[in-house]
Parts: C-alpha cells; sequence; structure tokens
C-alpha cells in the first residue's frame, strides 16, 4: 500500500500494517516511522481537536510482541534499502527517518506491558542502524506517569538517547476539561511531568486553537506561563513545543474549531522565550 505522505494526513492505515505508519511530520521536520498500540482507537482522555475515527474510553489492548517485531523489521527495511521514498512520492528534502515515534490513536503509556515495547522497539532500531541518527520519541498526556511499567519504560528510552513529548495544551483545570475532556488536576499534572522530566529528556508540547471564539485569553495564557515558571529550573526539561490544528478533528467539537492566527501563537511563544524556555513553532 502506498500514497503521498503529506503533513496534513498521518493515516495510521497508509503502510497496510497494524502497528507500523509512516508520518511526514512538521515538529520533526520529517519522516517520522509511527508506532501505534492504541489499535482499538481507544483512549483515557478525548482531546477536541483529535483526528481518531470512533475513539473511545479506554486503554490499549494487549500488544502482539511477535508481530510488532515482524512489522518494525519489515518496514525499517523498507524505509533503508527498499523504494519506500519514492513509493510515497516524499521530497527529497525530507527522505531522512527523523525518529520512531510511540504516539498512535489513543495513549500508549496505557499499554500493559509498556516498558517491553519500548525496549524491543529500541532494540530493533538499534540494531538496524536508526539509532543513534534518529531519535526515539514517546507522546504522551502525561497522565499515567506514576506507573512502575511506564518508569521503566522512560528509562529505557533515556539510555537511548530518547525523549518526552509531554502534553500540556492548558494550565487550568478549567481549560483542560474543556480541551481535553480530562479530570487530571494541573497540581497532578505537574507531579507527572516532575517525574517525566527526572527519568528522561522532556519537552512540552502545546497544541493551540480557537474553540467557539475564545482564542487564547488571558487567563489561559498567564496560567501557562506561572506554570511554566515553576519548572525552569527541573532537571531534564528540555524546552516546548507549540503547534496549530493541521489535520480536521474528528471530534463533535470540530464545527466550533478554527486555526488561531499564526501571529497569536509567535507572540505566545516570545513569552515563553523570556523565561529561558527554548520553543519551536509549527502553524
Amino acid at each position: 500500500m502506498s500514497s503521498s505522505l503529506t503533513t496534513t494526513d498521518h493515516n495510521r492505515n497508509a503502510a497496510g500494517l497494524t502497528y507500523i505508519y509512516p508520518v511526514l511530520s512538521r515538529r520533526s521536520g520529517g519522516v517520522s516511522i509511527g508506532i501505534n498500540f492504541n489499535i482499538n482507537n481507544a483512549c483515557n482522555w478525548r482531546c477536541i481537536y483529535c483526528q481518531v475515527p470512533d475513539l473511545a474510553l479506554g486503554a490499549a489492548p494487549d500488544v502482539d510482541f511477535v508481530l510488532l517485531e515482524k512489522e518494525l523489521r519489515f518496514f525499517i527495511k523498507d524505509v533503508l534499502s527498499g523504494d519506500f521514498f519514492d513509493r510515497f512520492t516524499i521530497d527529497s528534502r525530507s527522505r531522512q527517518v527523523k525518529d520512531i515515534a510511540i504516539s498512535g490513536n489513543g495513549e500508549p503509556t496505557s499499554l500493559r506491558h509498556f516498558d517491553q515495547a519500548v525496549r524491543l522497539i529500541g532494540s530493533i532500531a538499534k540494531e538496524m542502524g536508526i539509532f543513534p541518527d534518529a531519535k526515539f520519541v514517546l507522546i504522551t498526556n502525561g497522565s499515567l506517569m506514576h506507573h512502575s511499567s511506564v518508569q521503566r519504560g522512560l528509562r529505557v528510552l533515556n539510555e537511548l538517547g530518547g525523549e518526552v513529548w509531554f502534553k500540556l495544551d492548558s494550565a487550568t483545570d478549567a481549560g483542560r476539561k474543556l480541551i481535553n475532556n480530562a479530570g487530571l488536576s494541573i497540581d497532578k499534572t505537574a507531579e507527572n511531568l516532575h517525574i517525566s522530566s527526572q527519568l528522561c529528556a522532556t519537552k512540552i508540547q502545546t497544541c493551540l486553537m480557537d474553540y467557539r471564539g475564545m482564542g487564547l485569553s488571558e487567563a489561559e495564557k498567564s496560567a501557562y506561563l506561572e506554570f511554566l515558571s515553576r519548572y525552569k529550573l527541573v532537571a531534564g526539561l528540555k524546552g516546548v513545543m507549540l503547534y496549530g490544528l493541521a489535520r480536521p478533528s474528528l471530534q463533535p467539537e470540530a464545527v466550533d474549531l478554527k486555526p488561531l492566527p499564526a501571529e497569536v501563537i509567535n507572540d505566545f511563544a516570545q513569552s515563553i522565550r523570556a523565561l529561558g524556555f527554548d520553543v519551536s513553532v509549527n502553524v
């Protein structure tokens, strides 16, 4: 199976595989090898901008480790020595694997044997020459950092020079309830961020959008900047990644979502930089 990869289409079935999918990533600036544990489209959050169809409340099912290894080896071989880049009409400037990203159609750390999966993926990528040139990334909402298997997985990720992209779309409890449909308090989020940043290099990732004309309010900006100022000196916290809407939401709130103007996001980035953080912006 093949098609043209674009930054606005992260089709999990693009390669015709169960756990592996290719992405042309805005944030990575090239090809990302995606890992999807949540093949049941289940997540413990429901973000209003989520592009997963038929999203359900739940956790990742047990992974078929034999199939995961088979697919990952097949896909890496196809990228390194096959005609992958031609089949997917990848521009010559993007013909490089930038990372292997554990992400997918739900919260990946909800996988029962998360640490074993991280170790398997890492060992295969290292053996086949993807690492250390490419990064090993975990994209997570950070809600399950207190689980021992997640912490073991982060230690493996750290051993391989990887990093965590930790979701923080709002620093207010009301904002998180609205955007993420999550009941996790900001204080608990802070605890989980601390766990993550102590175990592995961690970046905060934030999706900014206009919902029902509310834009990016002063209250939300102030709370976010105050939260960051508290974690300015936390070991391992490597920066902030701001991004806007690029793909259509498949949630009921989609009709009320619009991209924020680039200047609003860039102005906010400057305020974050003033706190001493490295900030990347993708709009």
